[in-house]
């Protein structure tokens, strides 16, 4: 019945879309769906890239990026633009069946293509003069808007508008445009924020008048169509052995923005798949993920431009480079073995990546994943969840993450274990299209299975308990700064760095391979968003496991007689059964003890700050408050001590900018860290909260791409703010404090702050940064 009224639902939409379309062809005549297939050359001497796409950064990416930009409007290229926006969302958590892809430069390529998925234009494509372009233009008009209705400057935004994550979007199509502009006077762009300055303004109304032109993407310097050259040879050997490792390379890596490691522009590419050979135009396979079927016999392995705005919620930066060809080279082309068949892309396949490259030595495998292993966890964080509270909602709301050592002896053991248990770690995701409670309960029978076969592993392969100690964790061979990881929920986004930042969290993972690959096939390589119902619940029901399992790894390193009360501190709220599911089932647990000698009551505690005075030499300390000016930390870290129930009136990730009179402003992240009583609840989260047990982590720099708010505030203020917070008790206290210390959507200064604050954060966090993301800023 659900998938009728569905139905039903997009049908009326889209009669309705056809109808508002009509409207505009009898105002302004017929509308060409590919005037855009072939875009205007700018006027000499301007540039779309130079002029008009800096603002669009400013003020429009901040909202329209990735897959959670409203209407699926993407202003982070002209292409994006000239595609148009839809009233279909792509987060839709009841549909039965997958839909239809729709990723800017891959399941279509002209406008008129999109016209044809049911994109609708916001350029103006009926008849092209000014005025037309203004008036039929639904950009121009909703810019227009905002300009005859601007906010308030002080306050709340009033209007009716609506700034929750899963506010239906209102997607004015065509002539829907007039009863938009009438029922929402406020909802002019940028939505709910400060309108543009009469200079910027200016540039895209003259652009926009112009017909939007564009003078398309530019020639490849010499130096990058070198490097491309190069790995492009390197990438697309002939012999099994080749070609087995690049189909590895390409499914971990297809969501990385690559970059040459001697670019001093640090331009970005992404690695695509190819019906052609390097040498020839790229023709791209569009496949749904990165584990289908290619539909061609010889698949190739390409890098093409990234075309769109780096924005921090999806970049994912990665080095290429000689040592890092070396490397590969030596890992997975010299060794010594052999590749005798290439797997296939089924269903099963796409599911067991132990299977499909079985081929490859586990120790190899496990390398690539280390060598990068920020990057590799950053995929379940940043990869194609992109809003991710149906997969996040499984972890804590910080923990620190470690990693088994890799040695020749136990990884060989490793890789004879799953090849006689590689149907256990089989993943639910290997279609689209999935059932939701019969796979669940099939595969939650395979990970008991799993569980106790490791359980065994471990027992046999240690030996004693002189071997369970700190030597099994990685630290980073001497100099890898990616040994340690400190992973940040932000309720239904995430963020992940290196380092062990902050005081000892309440719970910690130690990855192993098997552990670490599932986590990439389950939520990265094998995750469809525009998967059906089953597919996406599955996939979080999964998570479930590989947290407990990460838990287990570390929770083995504490005395036998701790490790119980400790995994019934963080499963307070959930049944014996669930908390007996870290173990693999009652009947499992490792009967081996701990050989890490305990001075103290509170083992768990204690082996925090044995692993990170393990990990100290190769560290990063980026995000310790030593890099603060001497005399703020004493403010800093008193703010940052404060703890208990009021900071449930406080937002998840709010960024302080700490202005000093005469001085230059600072950027720090103010992270709450909500107490829960456990994490494994799919529905009901908030039952489980522990306001009692909310915590703050300050830092400098900026952690998190969606700021819910910024907080300003001089270092002599800074002691009140952190008064101001320990005294929140309502609803009505934290909008005294926000009238004091935030800078809320209606100030005039808000661009100001914003701008101020990206630019910041790209000076400091070159590599890492990219335009935030509004879409999460209060309204309070």
């Amino acid at each position: 019945m659900r998938r009728v009224a569905s139905l039903i639902l997009v049908v009326l939409l889209a009669a309705c879309t056809t109808v508002a379309l009509q409207r505009f062809d009898e105002l302004y005549g017929p509308a060409d769906p590919t005037r855009f297939d072939h875009p205007l050359a700018p006027p000499p001497g301007e540039s779309y890239a130079q002029t008009v796409q800096p603002i669009l950064d400013r003020r429009c990416v901040v909202c329209h990026a990735c897959y959670d930009g409203p209407c699926q409007l993407k202003a982070t290229a002209w292409e994006g633009l000239a595609r148009g926006a839809s009233k279909t969302p792509v987060y839709d958590a009841s549909r039965l069946l997958a839909a239809q892809p729709t990723r800017l430069f891959v399941d279509a390529q002209q406008p008129s293509e999109w016209r044809d998925l049911g994109f609708f234009p916001v350029l103006n494509e009926h008849t092209p003069t000014p005025e037309v372009n203004r008036t039929a233009g639904l950009m121009h008009r909703l810019l227009m808007l905002k300009e005859r209705h601007p906010l308030p400057t002080r306050g709340t935004v009033g209007g009716g508008l609506d700034f929750s994550i899963d506010r239906a979007a209102m997607c004015p199509a065509g002539a829907e445009i007039d009863d938009y502009e009438r029922k929402a006077p406020l909802g002019g762009m940028p939505f709910g924020l400060p309108g543009l300055s009469p200079s910027e303004l200016g540039v895209l109304t003259r652009w926009i008048e112009r017909g939007a032109p564009f003078e398309g993407a530019p020639a490849l310097p010499p130096l990058a169509r070198q490097g491309i050259a190069m790995w492009e040879r390197f990438l697309n050997g002939d012999s099994l052995k080749e070609r087995l490792f690049s189909r590895y390379a390409y499914e971990h890596l297809f969501l990385a923005h690559l970059y040459f490691d001697d670019d001093p522009q640090r331009q970005y590419f992404k690695m695509v798949r190819s019906a052609t050979p390097p040498g020839e135009p790229v023709q791209l396979i569009g496949s749904r993920r990165p584990v289908d079927a290619p539909g061609v016999e010889r698949v190739y392995y390409r890098l093409v431009p990234e075309r769109e705005t780096i924005v921090a919620k999806t970049h994912m930066p990665y080095a290429l480079g000689a040592a890092r060809m070396a490397r590969w080279r030596s890992l997975f082309l010299d060794a010594p073995y052999t590749v005798d068949r290439l797997p296939g892309y089924s269903a099963d396949t796409a599911a067991n990546p132990f299977s499909t490259f079985a081929a490859l030595p586990v120790n190899a495998r496990y390398r690539f994943m280390l060598d990068e292993a920020e990057f590799t966890i950053m995929g379940f964080i940043k990869g194609p969840v992109c809003r991710g509270q149906m997969a996040l909602d499984v972890i804590e709301d910080r923990f620190w993450v470690t990693f088994l050592a890799p040695s020749e002896g136990n990884d060989q053991a490793q890789a004879d274990l799953l090849a006689q248990d590689a149907n256990l770690l089989r993943l639910p995701t290997g279609r689209s299209t999935e059932e939701v409670v019969t796979p669940w309960l099939h595969y939650a029978r395979l990970e008991n299975e799993y569980l106790r076969a490791k359980s065994a592993f471990l027992a046999r392969s240690l030996g004693s308990p002189q071997n369970l100690d700190l030597r099994l964790l990685w630290d980073g061979d001497g100099r890898n700064d990616n040994a340690a990881l400190t992973v940040f929920r932000h309720f239904d986004s995430a963020s992940v760095v290196k380092g062990l930042v902050g005081e000892a969290p309440k719970t910690a993972w130690v990855i192993g391979y098997p552990l670490l690959e599932r986590i990439h096939y389950l939520l990265v390589a094998d995750y469809d968003v525009f998967g059906n119902v089953g597919h996406q619940l599955n996939s979080r029901l999964y998570m479930d496991f590989l947290r407990m399992e990460g838990e287990f790894n570390f929770l083995v390193l504490l005395p036998q007689a701790q490790r119980i009360a400790t995994r019934d501190l963080w499963y307070r709220a959930d049944s014996q059964a669930t908390r007996e599911q870290v173990y693999g089932g009652p009947s499992t647990t490792l009967a081996l003890d701990s050989g890490i000698r305990y001075q103290s009551a509170d083992a768990r505690l204690e082996l925090l700050g044995m692993i990170k005075a393990r990990l100290a030499p190769v560290l990063d300390r980026g995000f310790e408050l030593d890099r603060a000016p001497p005399d703020w930390r004493a403010p800093l870290q008193e703010l940052g001590a404060v703890r208990g129930a009021s900071l449930q009136w406080l937002p998840e990730d709010a960024a302080l900018v700490v202005e000093a009179p005469g001085g230059a402003p600072a950027t720090f992240s103010l992270l709450r860290d909500t107490g829960h009583a456990s994490v494994s609840h799919l529905l009901g989260e908030r039952k489980e909260l522990r306001p009692d047990e909310n915590a703050l982590t300050l830092v400098p720099g900026v952690i998190g791409a969606y700021p819910n708010v910024f907080l300003r505030a001089s270092p002599a203020q800074l002691p009140a703010m952190a008064e101001a917070i320990r005294g929140l008790k309502s609803e009505a206290d934290y909008a005294a404090f926000a009238e004091r210390f935030a800078v809320r959507r209606t100030n005039p200064g808000f661009w100001t702050v914003s701008d101020g604050l990206v630019e910041r954060y790209r000076r400091d966090q070159p590599l890492q940064a990219g335009v935030l993301d509004l879409n999460r800023y209060e309204n309070r």
